[in-house]
């Protein structure tokens, strides 16, 4: 890094306009990004259930209906007056567009099940032509002639589905950034005192989004990218690069207050701080690599999503960054309300934080003890947590999507997907007329299977379809999927397919690969944690901490969303957690955990280093990070807090989790739990296998060198 900064001090402006170009021209690539992206991307290949659909879909065709229109005839009319305009609306559908022609209550055999009770609703359904981003792309066009003027038309299915949460998303994105961005602005220039030094971190935050919906956009173009990977690139590279610059700026104006000219100031922040984010950095990239480990598109796209924020937030923040605080010098102050106003609230911040750490060495074990229970207590609904996947729940109430669904499940049930059964005997031979009416039997008493009809026999094996007493993908439906899955017939072997068997091989895909991601995380960081801080201790100690973040945050997740504590205030459906966001939750928020523990032991450390006791280097560490963990945390929190004005469920669960995993890292666990336990660890924190630990004697002479040596944390060189 002193290297680097020659570089950027001898010709800041060259640094800085390879900097902005280069983002720039990453951001050109993401023209067109929002059509490209996929709102698919949930079903796990390999599994049961997608060998089932396909092998169905080959032999018959898709079972799974795209688009499943509700037509609810007029006061005064019946299902018979609107039928003409129907079948006129569905007859200016491009048969390109289509699979097989529209069924319908009009047209269909089988209309005694495809109208209500009432006689008041019919159905028709569609089946798109194309793999599921094309029959997703279709839709605004099938909608459109499906709707009836005069008929009140309800739109559902999947494609429906999957269209009302993509658009949801892209809008709820530009509302979240409309907001965050003027509030992160105000809260930067209370924290710099001045607008100059505040906007910087704005500045690189947004070339970062820029540049990293650009890499996206690259990605795109050779793999399924979902429209939720928009979202996360939006708000880790706008949320990292402000936090980065936080650091940054910070502390190149604490030297520039010490005295230092300023190339000795960037050399000495990019030495220390600098080195620290790219650290930092590092670390996000390794916990997000573990998302990579999902067969899931959804779940891959938002691993590469992310490390594209990651890294180009890094990146600009050593780059862009310091060779604009290069060109600026002491004019970072300008447009300050005084010229002061930076160092008086240091000076406070650091009052405040040392009286705060003061009272934690006292009573260390009293501090350590109350925290962790109060971390254990929040974790305790975690106990038979329900995780499940995307449905229409993820819709606010009242959405025309959602209600559909509804109508449809409780009207007419055989429109759902339902479940598909593929039947055959253990021997692979074609099963006898009997074995298939005991299976019929048997699947028809399962709890919540309304019917289940023979379709034919294929290739030795026989088609069954079972109507389902619950919404396509819902609690209730997994439930029955699971029920049919646990018979056991003698002699035949049964697979079952559909969009809700779908469902329950994506969440156990999840669950089975989820531990394996962790281990990822936990391996990677301990042992860069360990080459970087020369500790055991300290290493094992910032992943107990990162758990212990986690588990808490999940435990109110789950208070919240699973068990319907403050769900109605919240405006959120009850339910299962969804798979994919605890998957992502998880990657975040123990990379944020670790990346302020990296933030905050390097100071310590770097006090260490330069001479200082433990309790003198917690006290160092703790105050001279406090202020900025504390801005960059209500920073994040302001960010992705947006989040939580969405109408989705998804995105209110993402939002609402990385504020609750923020305050309590930041406050809780950072600023209180870590000096606690590190105090009372003493001389064990600095403890490695074969290195000898030595209680740090008196300093008795410092000579600055502008390089860092030792152990690599920045610290001067000491000469005693």
């Amino acid at each position: 890094m002193v290297a680097w900064a020659r570089v950027v001090v001898a010709w800041p402006k060259t640094v800085l306009a390879v900097a902005v170009l280069f983002a720039l021209a990453c951001g050109l690539f993401a023209a067109g990004l929002q059509q490209r992206v996929s709102a698919a991307g949930f079903t796990a290949p390999g599994m049961e259930s997608s060998e089932v659909d396909s092998w169905v879909k080959a032999q018959l065709g898709p079972q799974n209906p795209d688009v499943v229109a509700v037509y609810t005839a007029p006061e005064g009319q019946t299902l018979a007056d609107i039928g003409p305009k129907v079948q006129q609306a569905i007859g200016t559908i491009h048969p390109a567009l289509l699979n097989r022609p529209v069924e319908s209550y009009w047209n269909s055999p089988r209309s005694q099940f495809l109208r209500s009770k009432d006689g008041r609703q019919a159905v028709a359904i569609v089946f798109a032509a194309g793999d599921d981003n094309h029959r997703i792309a279709v839709y605004p066009e099938l909608a459109k002639s499906l709707r009836v003027p005069g008929v009140e038309t309800k739109l559902t299915g999947y494609s429906a589905l999957a269209d009302a949460i993509s658009n949801q998303s892209r809008h709820d994105l530009v509302v979240a950034e409309s907001i965050s961005i003027p509030l992160t602005a105000i809260v930067l220039v209370l924290v710099f005192g001045g607008v100059v030094a505040a906007a910087l971190p704005v500045a690189v935050g947004s070339l970062a989004v820029v540049g990293a919906l650009g890499a996206v956009g690259v990605l795109s173009r050779f793999t399924e990218v979902s429209v939720f990977a928009m979202n996360v690139v939006s708000l880790l590279g706008l949320g990292l690069a402000i936090d980065y610059g936080l650091f940054i700026v910070g502390r190149f104006r604490e030297e520039l207050g010490e005295g230092r000219s300023v190339e000795e100031a960037v050399t000495r922040t990019l030495s220390t701080a600098g080195r620290t984010v790219l650290f930092s950095a590092l670390l996000l990239v390794c916990a997000f690599a573990g998302t990579l480990v999902f067969p899931l598109a959804v779940l891959r796209s938002l691993g590469f999503g992310a490390i594209a924020a990651v890294v180009l937030a890094a990146v600009l923040s050593v780059s862009a960054l310091p060779a604009a605080l290069t060109l600026l010098g002491p004019r970072i102050s300008k447009w300050s309300w005084r010229a002061d106003a930076f160092e008086r609230s240091e000076a406070r911040a650091q009052r405040f934080w040392g009286r705060v750490v003061t009272g934690v060495m006292r009573r260390p074990g009293i501090v350590a003890i109350a925290v962790g229970a109060i971390l254990l207590v929040l974790a305790t609904p975690l106990a038979g947590v329900r995780l499940g996947d995307i449905d229409q729940t993820a819709l606010p109430k009242g959405n025309e999507t959602r209600v559909a669904v509804e109508e449809l499940s409780a009207n007419f049930p055989a429109a759902n997907s339902g479940a598909t059964i593929l039947l055959r005997e253990s021997d692979g031979s074609a099963p006898p007329t009997a074995a298939i009416g005991t299976a019929l039997r048997e699947i028809g008493g399962v709890p919540g299977v309304l019917q289940a009809l023979s379709l034919e026999t294929r290739d030795n094996t026989a088609i069954i379809h079972a109507s389902l007493a619950a919404p396509d993908r819902s609690p209730k439906a997994q439930e029955i999927v699971q029920g049919i899955r646990a018979l056991r017939i003698n002699g035949l072997e049964l697979r079952v397919g559909g969009e809700s068997a779908a469902t329950v091989d994506s969440v156990h895909s999840m669950l089975t690969r989820m531990p394996l991601m962790i281990v990822v995380m936990v391996a990677v960081t301990l042992l860069m944690l360990a080459v970087a801080f020369r500790s055991i201790v300290l290493p094992v100690k910032a992943v107990l901490m990162a758990f212990l973040s986690l588990t808490a945050t999940f435990g109110i997740l789950t208070w919240i969303f699973d068990r319907g504590h403050l769900a109605g205030a919240l405006g959120v459906s009850v339910g299962p957690l969804s798979a994919g966001m605890v998957v992502l939750i998880i990657a975040v928020v123990f990379g944020l955990s670790t990346d302020y523990e990296v933030f905050l032991l390097s100071r310590m450390v770097e006090a260490h280093n330069a001479g200082a006791d433990t309790e003198e280097s917690v006290r160092t560490g703790t105050v001279r990070t406090a202020r900025i963990i504390t801005a960059a945390a209500t920073l994040l929190v302001l960010i992705t807090g947006a989040f939580t004005l969405s109408p989705l469920t998804p995105m209110r669960f993402l939002g609402l989790g990385m504020v609750i995993a923020l305050i309590i890292d930041a406050t809780l666990v950072r600023m209180l739990l870590v000096p606690a336990l590190v105090k009372l660890m003493g001389p064990a924190n600095w403890w490695t296998p074969g290195r000898r630990t030595a209680t740090p004697g008196p300093v008795v002479q410092v000579q600055e060198t502008g390089q860092p040596i030792g152990a690599d944390s920045g610290a001067a060189a000491l000469t005693k």
